[in-house]
């Protein structure tokens, strides 16, 4: 798709959120239950959309919070919920109305102890630290709709394991949540916001406190201190932007907030590459800022809003490609974490790197190919048979330095920390290090484009089985697997994926436009790799009957 010429550049006035004007779509309109696009639908990461389009307003919350709580009554969950939001407009109300249902519920909630703002990592962490120390189970619900634009709104519920949900609680929320919608609500509890907070089951929690005081325990950080590495970090005005300087002043680590800067339009940012605000650390385009103060530190990172996405820049290449900083990640980690179980395995989506595949095979340890989705990482993680899960969007976990769990969401903080450990341990930052990954077993091109799909063909590509797919050679090689569920756990992929010794390419149909999603990647450079584009797109057509 093109690139906006606008990519790259501040927004103007004009161009920004009116927040009154959302602020009061999510008071007053209601959703129509009849119409699909204003209904509960929870994605890889739960529910999002914008209270303008009536996909999220205080009726979508009030009912999704209402069908969590029926959903913990009926697991006998007794512990707290913990509730966290990020800094879109939308957060806040959204906040506010899940307060009150909850306390309606006589859910026990634990709530931010300075009354700001909870990464994704921060909740995930204390849901696990809750359920290893106490005898009752806690969840959570992270408000957020992580990089999305400033006008949309997300909800998102983490459960006991500390991860994002997986598919059977997602859809048990959404179809109560849908069901009382169609009921204009009838059956959700509800209080007065007033008598929530000053009643008894609204309780203080120090996220901040209880996450920065143990990342010692994830990072080397002391080597970081020796080393003197300098830092610079952008939270891109979102939920990381009390941490950063926290865990400076908390550990003694040179490290500068860029900007502490909190903004509901997000007026700071300046465009991705469609034109749009969107607080992406992946995105050069989103993270210009940082990308122009390169050279002013040893490294620099950024987080999106919920801060369970890192961007890693550096002087020397600039914003890294996030395939290439999992692959330098996962080498330091494997040589450098010697508490970690050999049995562990490494886990990667699918349609990440395969230079993931050459580091991990060539440092004799496990490769878990998953669907894409950090919910399949879970409960490896959870159970320490994955010592790290990462996947091409920049994110990723993984264990503690001494082998047990540390999140099971994705962590942005952390994989910015790593970079410095990285940096303080070898002298060179994880750019240089990619360099030699490229110089052993290649030099990987990558793209990710969208081709136009009905949605009756959308339903042919989700559901194919490999028998469907004649082809023996792509872009000149011969076909070594032709998948259409993950080797690393037998899911299914929801598309299919096409591999040879020197490239590969994978198809997925969007969820949400009449597009689908080719991901394809080289080892024998550009040109290769237009090649197998342009066969993908010739052996899906020839399968959905183009």
């Amino acid at each position: 798709m093109s690139e906006s010429s606008l990519a790259g550049r501040p927004a103007t006035d004009g161009d920004l959120l009116d927040v009154d004007a959302a602020l009061a779509a999510y008071a007053d309109d209601r959703p129509d239950p009849e119409d699909p696009s204003q209904r509960v639908a929870f994605g890889t990461s739960g529910h999002r959309g914008s209270a303008f389009d009536r996909a999220f307003n205080d009726a979508h919350i009030a009912a999704m919070t209402q069908a969590v709580c029926d959903v913990r009554a009926d697991a006998g969950l007794d512990g707290p919920l913990f509730l966290g939001r990020d800094t879109h407009a939308l957060s806040e109300p959204a906040f506010r109305t899940a307060v009150e249902v909850f306390a309606a519920n006589g859910v026990p909630v634990q709530v931010d102890a300075r009354d700001r703002f909870t990464p994704t990592p921060a909740l995930s962490h204390a849901i696990l630290v809750h359920n290893r120390d106490h005898d009752t189970t806690a969840d959570g619900v992270v408000i957020t709709p992580s990089h999305n634009p400033p006008e949309d709104g997300g909800y998102k519920y983490n459960g006991p394991d500390g991860g994002p949900a997986a598919a059977a609680a997602t859809s048990d929320i959404q179809d109560r949540a849908n069901d009382y919608l169609r009921r204009d609500l009838d059956g959700v509890r509800r209080v007065g916001l007033d008598e929530a907070m000053g009643g008894e089951h609204v309780t203080p929690y120090d996220f901040l406190a209880a996450y920065v005081d143990d990342l010692p325990s994830v990072v080397d950080l002391d080597a970081i201190r020796s080393a003197g590495v300098s830092m610079g970090a952008d939270p891109l005005g979102g939920a990381a932007v009390d941490y950063w300087g926290a865990i400076a002043e908390r550990h003694d680590l040179d490290l500068e907030v860029v900007s502490e800067e909190v903004d509901p339009q997000f007026s700071f940012m300046t465009r991705d590459w469609d034109g749009r605000i969107r607080m992406d650390c992946s995105s050069a385009h989103a993270m210009t800022g940082l990308i122009a103060l390169k050279d002013d530190y040893d490294v620099a990172f950024g987080n999106d809003t919920d801060a369970d996405r890192h961007g890693i820049v550096t002087p020397t290449h600039g914003l890294l490609n996030p395939n290439h900083y999992l692959a330098v990640a996962i080498g330091h980690l494997l040589a450098n974490r010697p508490d970690w179980p050999t049995s562990a395995g490494i886990g990667k989506t699918l349609v990440s790197s395969s230079m993931i595949d050459r580091v991990v095979a060539d440092l004799g340890r496990t490769l878990v190919e998953v669907p894409v989705g950090f919910k399949w990482f879970v409960d490896g993680l959870a159970d320490g048979s994955l010592a790290f899960g990462g996947e091409e969007s920049a994110g990723a976990s993984l264990l503690r330095r001494d082998g047990t769990t540390w999140t099971t969401d994705k962590d942005g903080l952390v994989l910015c920390l790593l970079a410095a450990e990285i940096c303080a341990v070898t002298g060179r930052n994880p750019g240089e290090h990619h360099d030699d990954l490229t110089e052993r077993f290649g030099a990987p091109a990558y793209r990710r484009i969208d081709a136009p799909a009905t949605p009756a063909q959308k339903a042919v590509l989700k559901d194919l089985s490999p028998d469907q797919v004649d082809a023996r050679e792509l872009a000149g090689d011969p076909i070594t697997a032709t998948l259409t569920r993950a080797p690393g756990n037998d899911a299914p992929i929801g598309g299919l994926k096409v591999t040879t010794d020197h490239g590969w390419f994978a198809a997925r149909p969007s969820g949400t436009e009449d597009v689908y999603k080719i991901y394809a990647e080289s080892f024998r450079g550009s040109d290769h790799l237009d090649e197998i584009i342009t066969a993908a797109q010739e052996l899906v057509g020839t399968v959905l009957g183009d």
